[in-house]
């Protein structure tokens, strides 16, 4: 057996790919292809500039590096979902897809420059362990991890189930560093983080992904709250779910609708991959009211749900228009077991409308994409008769403003104001109220403020702010600001960043994020979730339209006006 160093490699393969293109161009010129002559002639002229450039270029060049950004950059300029996904990267790439991973089981991210353990997950190893959200990681396995990237810790912590892990920290509020060891695990993170009853008649089944078998645990959420909790209505919450496995969208719907009716098709370049896929299994159920939740945060395999259930009327959609993505990708495998995800077909809901939002195939000549254009859209009918458009998303039929922030809460988020006060906090409060019953008090709150302007480096900007500088600027430059100079200042002085002032101003959501923050390091991410289903529009106004007959019947019915068939959709 040849063993090849990283060097005589690249020659092999140089050397391969020059064989390659005689054997492409003699197939080429024999048949008078002219698409194939263009392949032979670019892919020699690609490997002869490589050989140069790695030959004469006056320092030294990393030729994988060179070579994974020219594909990259290939790439992108067909669609931001054709990707190439080297060997190094399959591991990440195998958990988006199957929600499986070989680790501890918490998030971690970046503080000053410490990786922190962010949350640990519930039930798995970290938790158990004894991890908590604030610890600071010194060593992994004896290797010091102080300045490392948020990616190189999380390679470090990952590794084949049953293998040991030693970790040396720092937590908040002790005086020594920690050592904690643990087992790593398989970690399956189940796409289905809460499902419950949120009134007497309506259960809540909430859905982050479309990994493997996910409709597993959609369909055994759905049998417990209909067989044992007495439920007579669902809301599927896909909000900010950015999609994932087109079969488990299908078998989705599928539990809502007859077996044999079709959910989807497929149609792109090679015709014999065309597919129409139709449900294959026997109903959970067909009758019971259904509302789906959707945002500008729910694509993909989430669209597919949605839209079909919308396209046969059988569910109201409430919240915001969707993503946009009516493309399907197809994963094919490379030499040296990387891959290549690429775009190969739209799909087509029921109604027979793609909602693909942004058209790759005509850019702009600066080589910048737009969405379709409104003279290109084009009316479809639902099962009932509604109309629903097509190239702009998925439109609900009720649509509620998305919920929106000031900055300083974005500011405060960005610079981990919310996360290092939570890390105090539980110091200092070893339990707290269930997550139905927590508040932040006026006292907690005034300490958050005293918290955050002591960070002499907490800053943040205002639109608001900003708009007044070029404001400002016009005047001057119009000669209005000195024939009103009084009432510019006094704007000036209103406008100036204050942050005392303007956490007061945005009380109600900063006291939102932050008891957000807290519940995680006493309830994890159920009790996160539990806390903001108290206050959730969207989920009181699907609740409503579930437990009103004649509302509900009249949205899918077309007698009560919706926004589900305005071009574009509701923003």
């Amino acid at each position: 057996m040849k063993i090849f160093n990283k060097q005589s490699r690249l020659k092999w393969i140089s050397g391969t790919l020059v064989l390659l293109v005689v054997s492409i161009g003699l197939v080429g010129f024999n048949n008078d292809d002219k698409r194939n002559f263009s392949i032979v002639k670019n892919l020699d002229i690609f490997y002869t500039l490589f050989r140069e450039l790695n030959s004469y270029y006056v320092d030294e060049t990393n030729p994988e590096e060179l070579i994974k950004k020219g594909i990259d950059e290939m790439l992108e300029s067909l669609d931001p979902y054709t990707t190439y996904i080297p060997e190094d990267d399959m591991e990440d790439f195998k958990f988006m897809t199957t929600g499986e991973y070989g680790g501890m089981g918490s998030l971690i991210s970046r503080n000053g420059e410490h990786v922190v353990i962010a949350e640990p997950y519930e039930g798995f190893p970290a938790q158990k362990a004894g991890l908590k959200a604030g610890d600071k990681l010194i060593e992994i396995n004896g290797e010091n991890v102080v300045g490392k990237s948020t990616s190189d810790v999380s390679d470090k912590l990952k590794g084949p189930a049953n293998t040991p892990l030693k970790l040396k920290l720092d937590r908040p509020g002790e005086d020594k560093p920690l050592t904690i060891e643990l087992i790593r695990r398989k970690i399956s993170i189940n796409p289905v983080p809460y499902y419950g009853m949120v009134s007497d008649k309506t259960g809540l089944i909430i859905l982050n992904n479309f990994t493997q078998n996910c409709s597993k645990e959609v369909a055994k959420a759905m049998k417990d709250l209909k067989d044992n909790q007495g439920a007579e209505s669902f809301v599927l919450d896909l909000r900010g779910n950015p999609g994932g496995l087109l079969d488990d969208a299908v078998k989705i719907v599928n539990l809502f609708i007859k077996k044999g009716s079709e959910v989807v098709s497929t149609k792109g370049k090679v015709s014999q991959w065309d597919k129409v896929y139709r449900a294959t299994s026997e109903p959970i159920d067909t009758i019971s009211p259904v509302s789906v939740l959707i945002s500008r945060g729910s694509a993909s395999a989430s669209e597919i749900v949605a839209g079909s259930l919308q396209d046969m009327d059988r569910a109201v959609l409430i919240g915001q228009r969707s993503f946009g993505k009516g493309l399907v990708q197809t994963t094919r495998p490379l030499s040296y077991d990387a891959k290549l995800k690429v775009t190969t077909a739209k799909y087509y809901i029921p109604s027979g409308r793609c909602i693909q939002a942004v058209d790759y195939s005509n850019r702009n000549e600066d080589g910048s994409v737009g969405l379709i254009p409104d003279s290109l859209i084009t009316e479809f009918k639902t099962f009932g008769g509604r109309s629903v458009f097509d190239g702009g998303g998925v439109s609900p039929d009720i649509t509620l403003d998305r919920k929106k922030y000031g900055n300083i809460a974005y500011a405060l988020v960005a610079q981990s104001m919310f996360f290092n006060y939570a890390t105090d906090f539980a110091i200092q409060h070893k339990e707290i109220a269930s997550p139905e019953e927590f508040k932040i008090s006026d006292e907690t709150f005034e300490e958050f403020k005293a918290f955050v302007k002591a960070k002499e480096d907490f800053t943040y900007k205002s639109a608001t702010q900003d708009a007044l500088k070029k404001l400002l600027k016009t005047a001057k430059q119009e000669d209005y600001y000195t024939k009103a100079k009084a009432e510019f200042e006094e704007l000036e002085k209103l406008l100036t960043l204050d942050v005392e002032k303007d956490l007061n101003i945005f009380k109600e959501e900063v006291s939102e994020l932050l008891a957000n923050e807290i519940i995680k390091r006493y309830y994890y991410q159920k009790g996160a979730i539990r806390l903001s289903l108290q206050d959730d529009d969207e989920l009181k106004k699907a609740i409503e339209v579930l437990n009103d007959p004649a509302e509900y019947n009249g949205i899918l019915n077309g007698t009560v006006l919706s926004h589900a068939g305005d071009k574009r959709g509701v923003k």
